[in-house]
């Protein structure tokens, strides 16, 4: 199914696919009700979108008018991908894409402040797991008011035991989960009462 950007600078421009089946690409269903619920939090954001695939959310962001995305992905056909698709999108110039491992990335400082953090890890692999771990312990990219956004197959989901990292609404899309994260002031919540499912 093909990917398009939904709304905003680039709304209509079709971007590429990565070639195989190594990433797995949001679907614009997703995509639609993701950006409904960051509306308008998302205009002059920074963001670090962490295997990345094909840029796809980072590239959304941008066109709704985000201020900078930083593209994360160790797979090299990956990082084409979003490269191409920033070119086709006429948005390179406010994005940097690394090929590099996102659990390295996230265990060293960061490279500057980010209000989003949207973590999509291959399937079944409990990367999702590790990554938020990780940004957990390294507080240097939580300061407080930033969001966590994991995006996974509902049969991955799990409750961690988090320090600063809060999980505050989770939203179910037939085969996708969204988790929604935010970092508080060193104290963790409790996780919301009842999770909202969407479509089946």
């Amino acid at each position: 199914m093909p990917i398009r950007v939904i709304s905003g600078s680039a709304k209509g421009r079709r971007l590429k696919m990565v070639p195989g089946d190594s990433t797995r690409p949001v679907m614009d269903r997703v995509k639609e009700a993701l950006f409904s619920i960051l509306g308008r939090s998302i205009v002059d954001a920074t963001i670090l979108d962490l295997f990345a695939g094909t840029g796809s959310v980072g590239i959304e962001a941008l066109s709704r008018g985000a201020a900078h995305v930083t593209f994360v992905d160790l797979d090299r056909m990956a990082v084409q991908t979003v490269r191409d698709n920033l070119e086709l999108t006429r948005l390179a110039d406010q994005a940097v894409v690394r090929r590099a491992d996102a659990l390295s990335v996230v265990k060293a400082p960061p490279d500057r402040r980010y209000d989003l953090i949207y973590v999509a890890p291959p399937q079944y692999k409990k990367l999702w797991v590790d990554t938020v771990q990780a940004l957990d312990k390294n507080l240097a990219w939580l300061p407080e008011g930033t969001r966590v956004i994991v995006q996974i197959d509902p049969s991955e989901q799990q409750t961690l035991a988090l320090a600063r990292l809060a999980l505050t609404d989770e939203r179910t899309y037939g085969k996708t989960l969204l988790l929604f994260y935010v970092a508080g002031n060193g104290e963790a919540a409790e996780p919301p009462d009842e999770a909202t499912d969407v479509g089946g």
